[in-house]
């Protein structure tokens, strides 16, 4: 009877070591929690979004990714849905990983909840006795849109806000105004007052010839029928002008 023989053991494979972001989710969560939201970077604030919609995976480069392309998290919050899908970045293994339809419905209605949020400030008291609040909302409403909008924020006769309408959505630089449009809807909404708002893509919101002449057209159709403009604003990511203040009207 043959000998038996003893075979050595095979050697222990080397442990692979944990990749960087193991535990990443729950740490940052945990600062979340005890240090404040507050003291979160923009980025890791907006992985705490991603993680809603993205529950596995390191999605630290996308956020950064978001950020580099759209240049701050207001921007980010803002972007259209078909903006959002745009942006990628790599995984862990090299491989492109986009932002999903489901991710980018998830920030767009962040935003959302921002905006009425806002709103809900700015109608609480007159609006024109209430004007941060005024200015926070129409800047968080249109200060990163891409292409011009005229607005009109249609008051009673107590300056209570009544409507916060979109009348008209133009090009990079344009959105056509039509006086008699804008009068017709306040008498519909029974509107003593208004509020016209539009925004500059460009991001300066200095009034232009065409601003302060469209304006007045508004303010003589208004005023025939008794309908009082209160002020113009023009929102840009450089600020909030108001021709009021500029005394342009």
């Amino acid at each position: 009877m043959d000998e038996e023989r003893n075979e050595p053991a095979p050697a222990a494979r080397p442990r692979r070591p944990a990749p960087h972001h193991a535990g990443h989710r729950e740490r940052l969560r945990e600062r979340a929690r005890t240090a404040g939201l507050h003291h979160l970077p923009d980025y890791e604030l907006l992985e705490l979004f991603l993680f809603r919609s993205q529950p596995q995976g390191d999605v630290k480069p996308l956020a950064k990714a978001l950020l580099d392309r759209f240049g701050s998290l207001a921007a980010v919050l803002a972007a259209s849905v078909e903006d959002l899908m745009t942006v990628r970045a790599p995984d862990i293994r090299g491989r492109m990983k986009g932002v999903g339809a489901e991710t980018a419905l998830d920030l767009a209605a962040l935003h959302e909840a921002a905006r009425r949020v806002t709103r809900e400030e700015a109608a609480r008291r007159p609006v024109i006795s209430s004007w941060t609040a005024l200015v926070a909302y129409v800047r968080l409403s249109l200060q990163h849109e891409p292409r011009e909008q005229f607005r009109v924020l249609f008051l009673d006769n107590r300056n209570q806000l009544l409507l916060d309408e979109v009348q008209n959505r133009g090009t990079v630089d344009h959105a056509p105004v039509y006086p008699r449009e804008v009068v017709r809807r306040a008498l519909e909404l029974s509107a003593k007052n208004l509020i016209i708002v539009h925004n500059h893509p460009s991001g300066d919101p200095t009034p232009s010839r065409a601003d302060i002449d469209m304006t007045r057209q508004v303010v003589e159709a208004a005023q025939a029928l008794a309908i009082t403009v209160h002020d113009h604003l023009i929102v840009g990511r450089q600020g909030v002008a108001s021709f009021r203040q500029l005394g342009l009207m």
